[in-house]
């Protein structure tokens, strides 16, 4: 499952990925909180935290998060990846490049610093 995070400023979209994340996640509050920041600004910014909470990426939930970002590309201003999951830390590292704004990854005991970042 995917919740929305509170407490960010309206330009932030922030994403926490709890248990396991199916396609259904993505289309019913990813790409319509993506939309909805896309028809406010020209650019928004994103924090995912991906904590101990959660437990795995479905094979369609996989699919529709490189949908989301790689039809997205220009609309992003700052992207923050909150996780100490190994494998995501290094896809994303390996693929962060892709991303025409400021991209960071934070460990999740740096999840202040993560929200201080994307929201100057």
């Amino acid at each position: 499952m995917i919740e929305l995070m509170k407490g960010l400023p309206d330009n932030v979209l922030g994403l926490n990925a709890i248990g396991e994340l199916t396609a259904e996640d993505y289309k019913t509050v990813v790409m319509p909180a993506v939309a909805e920041k896309v028809g406010l600004y020209k650019k928004i910014r994103l924090i995912y935290v991906i904590g101990k909470e959660y437990k795995n990426f479905s094979i369609g939930a996989m699919f529709d998060d490189m949908k989301t970002g790689f039809s997205h590309l220009a609309i992003w201003e700052k992207v923050a990846i909150v996780t100490n999951i190994k494998w995501i830390v290094d896809g994303v590292r390996l693929w962060g490049f892709t991303v025409h704004g400021h991209f960071k990854v934070f460990s999740t005991d740096q999840i202040g610093q993560a929200r201080e970042w994307i929201s100057e």
